[in-house]
C-alpha cells in the first residue's frame, strides 16, 4: 500500500504550531527558529494545497480545515510517541524493590511471581523479607505489611483478606483426633513470636476454658506451618496463606470454626514512587490476584474421615 503522507518535519511543525497556536512556542519545543516553523507550515499547506492557518503579522489561528486535521492527527502522534518509548524499553531492565513479610512472601508471593514476570518482563524484582517496621527500612519501592498502621511519608492500600482457624497434619489427626476446640488440649499448639496473642484470641472466640496446654514456639511463622506440616503439632493457620497445603492435602482444618478475621496485608509505597507506573502496576497486580482468591472457593476442608 503506498501511503501518500506529508514530509514528517513539515507535518510535526504543524502539529507543534497547532497545539500552542504559535509558531514561537513550536520553534521553542522544536530547538528551531521561528522562521524554520514558518517555512515547514508554509511547505505543507503547499503539499496539501490547503491553507491550515490564518496569518495575522505574527498571531496565526487555525483555519476550520487546519483544526478538523490536527485532531485526526494528534492521536497517531501520541500513538507514535508511544511506540516509540516501547521500542526504546526494549531489553532495558527496571528494578522494583519490594520488601514483604517472610511468611507472606514464601506462601503467598513466590508462587505467584512468575504471573508478574510473564506480564512484566523486563522488570527486576528485588524481593526482601522483614518484619521490621515500615519506617526502619532503608530502601524499598514497595512494602508487604500487616494493617491498618501509619506508614508516614507512604501511599497505602489493602488488598488481602486474612482469616485464621486451627490446621495440622492428616497423620497426627489420625493419631489423635479433634472432634472439638476442647480436644486442643491433647495437642502441642504452635506459636510464632511474630503472632504472640494468636491462639489466645482463636481459644477465647472457641469459648474454650483457660487449661494447661503443651505449646512450641518459633522465632517465624512460616516455621510454625512448616511444623504443623511435619506433624509437630497445631497451628493456627491463615487463610488464604495456606491454601495450597489445604488443597494438596499436606495440612487439614479439623473445625469449622470460630474463623477469626485477622489483620489484612496491605501493600505500602513510598510518596516519591507511589505514583510511577511500575509500582502502580505491581499494586494493581497485588489487588488483582486478591481479587481472584477472593473468588475461588478455599480449599479449607478436611475430609469427613480426618474429623
Amino acid at each position: 500500500m503506498n501511503r501518500k503522507l506529508p514530509p514528517f518535519p513539515a507535518l510535526r511543525a504543524f502539529e507543534a504550531a497547532a497545539r500552542h497556536d504559535s509558531f514561537t512556542a513550536a520553534a521553542d519545543e522544536l530547538h528551531v527558529t521561528h522562521g524554520a516553523i514558518s517555512r515547514q507550515v508554509a511547505a505543507f499547506e503547499a503539499w496539501v494545497g490547503v491553507q491550515v492557518f490564518h496569518r495575522n503579522g505574527k498571531r496565526v489561528r487555525l483555519t476550520e480545515d487546519g483544526r478538523r486535521y490536527v485532531s485526526k492527527i494528534q492521536a497517531a502522534f501520541d500513538s507514535i510517541a508511544a511506540a516509540t518509548d516501547q521500542l526504546r524499553d526494549t531489553g532495558v531492565v527496571h528494578v522494583l524493590r519490594v520488601n514483604a513479610l517472610p511468611t507472606f512472601a514464601m506462601k503467598w508471593l513466590l508462587p505467584r511471581l512468575s504471573q508478574f514476570q510473564r506480564m512484566a518482563p523486563n522488570v527486576e524484582l528485588r524481593l526482601a523479607t522483614s518484619n521490621a517496621p515500615v519506617e526502619t527500612l532503608e530502601s524499598f519501592d514497595v512494602a508487604v505489611r500487616r494493617g491498618p498502621a501509619h506508614w508516614p511519608n507512604c501511599a497505602s492500600g489493602r488488598f488481602l483478606e486474612e482469616i485464621e482457624i486451627p490446621v495440622c497434619s492428616p497423620a497426627l489427626l489420625q493419631r489423635t483426633p479433634i472432634h472439638s476446640a476442647d480436644d486442643l488440649a491433647r495437642h502441642v499448639l504452635l506459636h510464632s513470636d511474630t503472632r504472640p496473642d494468636a491462639w489466645h484470641h482463636w481459644l477465647q472466640a472457641a469459648g474454650v476454658k483457660a487449661k494447661c496446654r503443651k505449646k512450641q514456639s518459633f522465632d517465624h511463622f512460616y516455621l510454625a506451618l512448616q511444623a504443623a506440616v511435619d506433624g509437630l503439632g497445631v497451628a493456627l493457620g491463615p487463610l488464604p496463606l495456606v491454601d495450597d497445603e489445604l488443597k494438596s492435602g499436606r495440612l487439614v482444618t479439623p473445625l469449622d470454626g470460630p474463623r477469626i478475621d485477622a489483620r489484612g496485608y496491605w501493600w505500602v509505597a513510598r510518596r516519591e514512587v507511589a505514583n510511577a507506573p511500575l509500582v502502580e502496576q505491581f499494586c494493581r497486580w497485588l489487588e488483582a490476584q486478591a481479587a481472584n482468591d477472593a473468588r475461588a472457593p478455599f480449599a479449607d476442608r478436611a475430609s469427613d474421615d480426618h474429623r
